[in-house]
């Protein structure tokens, strides 16, 4: 999550630009690829070829998913929603998830099995080489389209590249660069079964690729499911920020102590802080008003990306013990 001062004008429009940008790019490959690993898999007669034309049209699905999720969750919020449709963001990622899943890893599994147990006459294996060789260029900008975005937020929150890609709130970039690493993985299997089985005249070897194809499918849908799930269940800012926080509403003139803090992500450049706050007992209520808009002030210059501070004015535990729960 971006938390630069200095990015808070126009940060969000532009990353959201950025990201739609990324996720077109991958979309316009896979289509492009899909069709042509289709033909050349029902020439070659090639099951891992097959299986990746379902990879790339799985992901030519994730895809358009995404772009829904980047569209919807950039409304703004109303009456109905007062807290913005950042949430749908990971609704729609959640289903590309189930995508990749469906539409990518269960045919993958599915006609690997099937190549295994009854076999497949091969065909000319040329054109398969062909694509697969295009389509790994294509991927490869794909790839360095999606990577390029990514290191750049990386190095706007200082945080190395690795970091970043876990823990991420922007999934669509995650799933681009995860999903496009996993097609360059895959055309690769899917070249290597070629050859074994071109080598051998045995059909096992296409079959196993694609088999291995459809794990890593597998994989990649259970990575981007469970980080869109998490996101979905409410995440909380990571830990240095919340410390960083805390340390900021303790400055202000006026606080004693902050007894509960709480940080809920809501997308890649939104955040909600609400904590419970002890004043001085000797503050008066407007000076109390004024260290709230203070606190709200300075966590907002320092993180950009809290949209919405609720500081709730509550007695110290010492008070508590001495007063009791209501002192009324």
């Amino acid at each position: 999550m971006d938390v630069r001062a200095d990015d808070r004008a126009g940060g969000t429009e532009e990353a959201g630009g950025e990201s739609a940008f990324t996720v077109l790019v991958a979309a316009a490959a896979n289509l492009g690829i899909a069709l042509a690993k289709a033909v050349a898999g029902v020439i070659s007669g090639s099951s891992a070829m097959l299986s990746e034309a379902a990879h790339s049209f799985a992901d030519t699905v994730t895809e358009l998913l995404l772009l829904a999720s980047l569209k919807r969750s950039d409304k703004p919020a109303d009456e109905e929603h007062p807290l913005g449709y950042g949430g749908e963001r990971y609704v729609w990622a959640l289903l590309a998830a189930v995508a990749t899943f469906v539409g990518g890893a269960v045919f993958s599994l599915y006609d690997g099995i099937h190549t295994l147990v009854a076999g497949e006459e091969l065909g000319n294996p040329v054109v398969s080489y062909v694509v697969l060789g295009v389509a790994f260029v294509l991927e490869g900008f794909s790839l360095r389209t999606a990577v390029k975005q990514a290191r750049g937020e990386a190095a706007r929150v200082r945080v190395p590249f690795g970091t970043y890609l876990r823990h991420t709130p922007d999934t669509a970039v995650k799933a681009v660069v995860l999903e496009d690493s996993a097609a360059l993985a895959g055309l690769l299997l899917a070249a290597g079964g070629l050859l074994g089985a071109q080598l051998t005249g045995s059909g096992a070897w296409d079959g196993a690729a694609s088999l291995c194809i459809g794990l890593l499918l597998l994989w990649v849908a259970w990575v981007l499911g469970r980080s869109n799930a998490e996101l979905l269940v409410g995440r909380p800012l990571p830990k240095p920020f919340r410390d960083e926080i805390r340390e900021i509403v303790l400055g202000v003139t006026h606080v004693e102590a902050v007894l509960e803090l709480t940080t809920l992500v809501q997308g890649p450049r939104e955040a909600l802080v609400a904590a419970k706050v002890d004043f001085r007992d000797a503050s008066t209520a407007a000076q109390i008003e004024w260290a709230c808009e203070d606190a709200s002030r300075r966590i907002r210059e320092r993180f950009p990306a809290v949209r919405r501070v609720f500081l709730d004015p509550t007695p110290g535990f010492a008070a508590r013990r001495t007063e009791g729960l209501n002192p009324w």
